[in-house]
């Protein structure tokens, strides 16, 4: 991976300086394009190493921001430089100070990453867009803060909206399906997933099938009840949550005739118990008849100190468009909690310390690795539009056995909080833009293959 610096030099001229080789190889191009500006330019040679000199003239026409590290893609006559990455997100404050709210900090270290992989990032919204002018304000972050800048609309666009709510909403769907289809520009990761169409895809194909716990989809009490005949607790969950909320862990003990249900709200965990199956779904979920829910297989998880631990996993599309785990650490849980999410109370552990811990195999490390490299394969022959990026939980019960609890395309960040997972945090951050360099490239040299991809799944 060969990356130049670009820099602007006080000429009034539409001249492009380039290093050799770049000058023997692109000496009669007549075209060079920054995101999807494009402008006449003369190229000429540059005895600097690495370096591409461009006239102040062409720079303010292109409107690049910076100088900064790129890669440069030569194709048909055309010099791209870039790329420009544009990451699309709601709930903007309207200050350059915390201009995405809390998620601030997030989009920072998220755009830290830029000159490290060789690109322009930034952060937009709906209002910052001006479809007259094909221009985008965007937020660019560096040593200084935040600054705005206005720069063309990018190459390509990594959906990071915050959640359902504001995915569905009717004027931000539109600016996807205009980018993508009218501009032709690759989205990647435009969805949050369905836990249950999940569920059916990876049921459809045998190799990740064993991973999947027994689930209903909108449970009769009648079903909850047949569950029980099989598994002595289970799990209830809405179809489309996430970050461990709305979940409920139902136990029915074999010398006891009482059920209990565990669950958390208010941030706080919660232990009742109930006479009847039926008692606790009246109280609990107000009705027998659960939609928008599942009830899950409960698993009898490995343990430390009596806690039970899981596993979240990240995989992560890298420069050459392959699947590669980016991140794996185990969770155990907080002490009456229902999940083992950090925020419930529950703590995170490297691999290396979890197997001195617990009582896991030595291979699990491989064995976790390979199933969701399976997982994230079929995910991305099933669902529409270039993934990125995936977010595993996954349990290992007492006899070894590996589960699939859940699938996120947009998985939160929780695990980073250790410190010896700080170099995989940098990693997990950085694969985002090689991949969005990726698609660039594709975007330019087979742009039939990616718009056909984009359309057919």
């Amino acid at each position: 991976m060969t990356l130049f610096f670009i820099k602007k030099i006080p000429e009034q001229t539409n001249d492009v300086w380039l290093p050799e080789p770049l000058y023997s190889e692109c000496n009669q191009f007549e075209s060079i394009a920054f995101g999807h500006e494009l402008s006449q330019c003369k190229v000429r040679r540059s005895k600097e190493f690495a370096t591409i000199s461009i006239g102040e003239l062409l720079w303010n026409k292109l409107t690049i921001p910076y100088e900064n590290k790129v890669h440069v893609i030569a194709h048909e006559g055309i010099l791209h430089i870039g790329p420009l990455i544009g990451i699309f997100t709601a709930g903007f404050t309207g200050t350059l100070l915390r201009p995405i709210g809390d998620r601030s900090l997030f989009f920072a270290k998220l755009l830290s990453m830029e000159r490290k992989v060789g690109a322009y990032t930034f952060v937009f919204g709906a209002n910052h867009i001006n479809w007259e002018s094909g221009r985008i304000k965007g937020l660019f972050h560096n040593s200084d803060g935040w600054k705005q800048f206005e720069v063309p609309f990018p190459n390509v666009v990594y959906d990071r909206l915050p959640n359902r709510k504001t995915e569905s909403h009717t004027v931000l769907k539109s600016i996807k399906t205009k980018l993508q289809q009218e501009y032709l520009i690759p989205w990647f990761n435009p969805g949050f997933f369905n836990k249950w169409e999940i569920h059916q895809i990876f049921s459809a194909h045998p190799e990740v099938a064993h991973f999947l716990p027994e689930t209903i989809a909108n449970p009769t009490m009648e079903e909850i009840e047949a569950l029980f005949k099989k598994y002595s607790h289970i799990y209830v969950k809405p179809i489309n949550g996430s970050l461990g909320l709305g979940i409920h862990h139902i136990i029915k003990p074999a010398d006891e005739n009482a059920w209990y249900c565990r669950f958390r709200q208010d941030d706080q965990n919660y232990l009742r118990k109930y006479k009847s199956l039926e008692a606790l779904l009246r109280h609990q979920f107000k009705t027998t008849h659960l939609k928008g829910l599942l009830a899950q297989q409960g698993i009898g998880l490995i343990r430390y100190e009596d806690k039970p631990i899981d596993f979240r996993i990240h995989t992560n599309k890298d420069e050459s468009g392959h699947w590669k785990v980016s991140a794996m650490a185990a969770k155990v849980a907080g002490i009456g909690s229902v999940t083992t999410h950090v925020a419930s109370g529950g703590t995170v552990k490297t691999i290396d310390e979890i197997i001195k811990l617990a009582p896991l195999p030595t291979d699990i490390a491989p064995k976790l690795e390979q199933a969701v490299l399976k997982m994230s394969s079929i995910l991305e022959k099933e669902i529409k539009g270039p993934l990125g990026e995936i977010g595993y939980d996954v349990g290992i019960d007492k006899n070894g056995r590996i589960w699939l609890f859940e699938a996120n395309s947009k998985p939160g960040r929780s695990i980073f909080k250790h410190p010896k997972l700080r170099e995989l945090d940098q990693q997990s951050r950085a694969l985002p833009i090689s991949y969005a360099v990726y698609l660039t490239k594709k975007a330019i040299y087979e742009p039939e293959v990616l718009f056909n991809q984009q359309r057919t799944k």
